[in-house]
């Protein structure tokens, strides 16, 4: 099951393939944490010897949603299997799982989180199948919240344009407009789009056969690159937001990093639109080789 894939109507909160609201017998009134901003860590520090203080950073501490109001529906005498069937899609775990929210006509965004705690009253129309002022509450180490969609762009190394094919005695009649070229050459540019309003981390993945493949952000000059070979058929996977290069999926690589390349962790994509470009050692222009980005839109 995909990330909010059973989200459709507004009201409709998923938690992994648990499924809340409209037309199911989980219902909610009040949900907070979700449109608010989340708490913040200042590094801004006081001044010394005059008014005021140097700014620091501000980093976004986790962010916390609440769901109050809380009805659970049943038919009488089944409440509790209702109550430990919703309790076991609810349990304690220790990863964190999509938590997507659909409010209105919008398009629903998603967060990671684990659910904190529930509350379930049991009050006398527990007998008969209603339970009313529930909470749920969830925790997001992640702040931030993402598109639901996916994006993926891909390029090739440059290559150079084969032109016409001129014969060895043309003559005019041999040339007709439009006038075929052949395929266009690979530039190895790649244009990725933030929708949001906050950086996203891309997941850059590099298949060979590439000599010293690199990454570069055109705005910045911000380059991640990696001094080692890949075969055909092997792929590099940078992921910016664990911080982690991993080659075939097993075998860190972090520690290939040339000089030139930044923290994995800090090659973000920031709102609006960003262009790369894709290169190798000097002279390698192997057709096979590629880079691609895969990101969701991320929103504060």
């Amino acid at each position: 099951m995909s990330a909010g894939d059973l989200v459709t109507l507004p009201g409709h909160i998923q938690y992994g393939d648990l499924l809340l609201g409209p037309g199911t017998a989980v219902r909610w009134r009040k949900l907070t944490g979700w449109e608010d901003s989340p708490d913040v860590d200042s590094g801004t520090v006081p001044r010394s010897g005059a008014h005021g203080a140097y700014p620091g950073a501000l980093l976004a501490q986790p962010r916390t949603i609440t769901l109050d109001g809380v009805v659970l529906r049943t038919t009488p005498g089944a409440m509790t299997a209702a109550v430990r069937k919703l309790s076991a899609l609810l349990a304690l775990r220790d990863d964190e799982i999509p938590l997507a929210i659909k409010l209105d006509d919008a398009p629903p965004l998603l967060c990671f989180a684990r659910c904190l705690r529930h509350s379930i009253p049991v009050e006398p129309s527990y007998l008969t199948g209603t339970v009313t002022g529930g909470a749920l509450q969830f925790e997001a180490s992640d702040p931030r919240r993402y598109a639901l969609v996916e994006q993926r762009v891909e390029a090739r190394l440059p290559q150079g344009e084969p032109g016409l094919d001129w014969h060895t005695d043309p003559e005019p009649e041999h040339l007709a407009w439009p006038l075929d070229f052949g395929e266009p050459g690979s530039t190895g540019a790649l244009i990725a789009v933030n929708d949001g309003d906050a950086l996203t981390h891309p997941l850059i993945t590099f298949r060979g056969p590439v000599a010293r493949p690199s990454l570069t952000c055109l705005a910045t000059g911000e380059a991640i690159e990696y001094d080692l070979d890949l075969a055909d058929g092997d792929e590099l996977v940078v992921d910016t937001a664990a911080g982690t290069v991993m080659l075939n999926g097993t075998a860190s690589r972090t520690y290939t990093a040339t000089n030139r390349s930044v923290p994995e962790s800090t090659f973000t994509l920031a709102a609006g639109t960003a262009a790369f470009i894709f290169r190798a050692a000097p002279g390698f222009t192997d057709p096979r080789a590629s880079c691609s980005l895969r990101w969701r839109s991320a929103y504060w």
